[in-house]
């Protein structure tokens, strides 16, 4: 095999995952797949692969993606090596069950067909060790409580890159309201032309202004529906 190979390999475990965390940085989908292998053969968990290597390698991406010293074009290889990486971990963690951070259901709204934003935060989400189930776009009312019903989510993420479709997302959180649901789920909402007043007025948990600071929030009210839940208990 080549001498990046030999290289990994005859790394320590702590030096591996320190080049892993570069590689990921760098975008490397083959050396991230490669260093998954190696920790595997060594007996590393697929949990603690995924928290020590990939989550916290996407943990620095995303600081400096909110920074502005990384932008969109390498986020989505980062975000890309980091998926390949899942790949060999998804089944495996599914079979040991390891616990997840939360889930989300995430869609683009009805009338809008972007999704490179969308995408990104349901990697960014997932490489921060959420289960994401992803509806796509142009997604009405209907699309979205199908999918809070199949999968349960604790949050909705909803977005939107036209001023034309933004109002949308309040019809959603509406017919949330309507039917009693509203509380079940945190609520964020994302997408270029959004911004916090908007996301305040249509009564979501939070606007979000890039995949980064979603992760973030998200963590956040994570923790404190948690914490609400540890006190009611």
């Amino acid at each position: 095999m080549s001498d990046e190979e030999l290289d990994l390999r005859s790394l320590s475990d702590e030096e591996l995952v320190e080049q892993m965390h570069d590689d990921l940085y760098d975008g490397l989908k083959d050396e991230i797949v490669e260093g998954v292998e190696i920790l595997l053969e060594r007996g590393w968990t697929p949990y603690r692969i995924l928290t020590d290597a990939l989550v916290e390698g996407m943990r620095i991406v995303g600081i400096d993606f909110r920074d502005g010293i990384l932008f969109v074009p390498e986020v989505l290889l980062s975000a890309n090596a980091m998926k390949a990486g899942m790949g060999l971990l998804r089944p495996l963690l599914a079979e040991t069950g390891a616990p997840k951070v939360g889930k989300m259901v995430i869609g683009t709204v009805k009338g809008d067909i972007h999704d490179i934003g969308k995408n990104l935060v349901s990697m960014m989400m997932e490489g921060a060790g959420f289960e994401v189930i992803d509806i796509g776009i142009n997604n009405p009312v209907e699309n979205y409580l199908a999918a809070i019903e199949e999968h349960q989510p604790d949050i909705l993420g909803m977005s939107a890159l036209l001023t034309t479709t933004m109002p949308y997302m309040k019809v959603v959180i509406d017919t949330l309201i309507e039917k009693g649901m509203r509380d079940d789920y945190v609520v964020l909402v994302g997408g270029a032309p959004l911004n916090e007043e908007f996301g305040k007025a249509i009564g979501a948990d939070a606007y979000c202004r890039d995949a980064a600071v979603t992760v973030e929030i998200a963590k956040d009210l994570m923790m404190r529906k948690h914490n609400q839940l540890a006190k009611g208990a």
